[in-house]
């Protein structure tokens, strides 16, 4: 069973336990934390999650903290909790990777709505993420000659110039090409593409 964790990070306790109490009333798991040093002692990642940050605390604030994390190779879809005037800087955290951000006092279930936004947009990256290993994986049971096959043939080309490019002959491009098509399970080359370009971390619309 997916267990949906959401992560507290405010330095006021009693925010931090009425959020709690709302999330909790929501099915959603949590965790607390009264500061960003708690958290970067504490975190244990746990998938799905999302990071409910306060702006503004004493010491590291919400900001620093995501750069650190950010630093640390760590992406955590977040969102910011702001106060009346943080509005800039709020909009400057969504510019440096924050997923929303919401202005307290807010409505209790728009907060849960966007929680749960959040929560899913990690879902979907640990599912690509784990789509680009197994591509990765698939592609690496390639040989050499047949990798060189394949990156021209990403290239548009056909197979008596990739043979020309090679030094092989036709049939030859021929034979590496079933068996590539073979090994990796697909049929025909738009799903070679499009296996290639996920094992890249990249989609459809980065093909040109």
């Amino acid at each position: 069973m997916t267990v949906e964790t959401v992560h507290i990070v405010d330095d006021d306790e009693a925010v931090r336990k009425s959020l709690a109490l709302l999330l909790h009333a929501s099915d959603l798991l949590t965790r607390q934390y009264d500061g960003a040093l708690q958290f970067l002692s504490d975190y244990e990642p746990c998938k799905p999650e999302c990071l409910l940050l306060d702006l503004r605390m004493p010491g590291m604030d919400g900001l620093a903290l995501q750069r650190e994390l950010r630093s640390r190779g760590l992406s955590i879809p977040t969102i910011f909790l702001s106060g009346h005037g943080d509005i800039s800087i709020a909009v400057r955290a969504l510019r440096e990777g924050a997923l929303d951000y919401l202005e307290k006092p807010f409505n209790n279930d728009e907060l849960v709505d966007r929680v749960r936004a959040c929560i899913r947009t990690d879902f979907e990256r640990e599912q690509e993420r784990a789509n680009q290993q197994t591509c990765r994986e698939r592609l690496a049971a390639l040989t050499v000659r047949e990798r060189e096959v394949v990156d021209q043939l990403l290239q548009g080309k056909i197979n008596k110039v990739v043979a020309a490019e090679l030094g092989i002959s036709t049939r030859t491009v021929e034979s590496h090409r079933a068996r590539i098509m073979k090994k990796l399970d697909v049929n025909a080359l738009s799903d070679l593409f499009k296996l290639v370009l996920a094992a890249e971390g990249r989609s459809e619309a980065d093909r040109n």
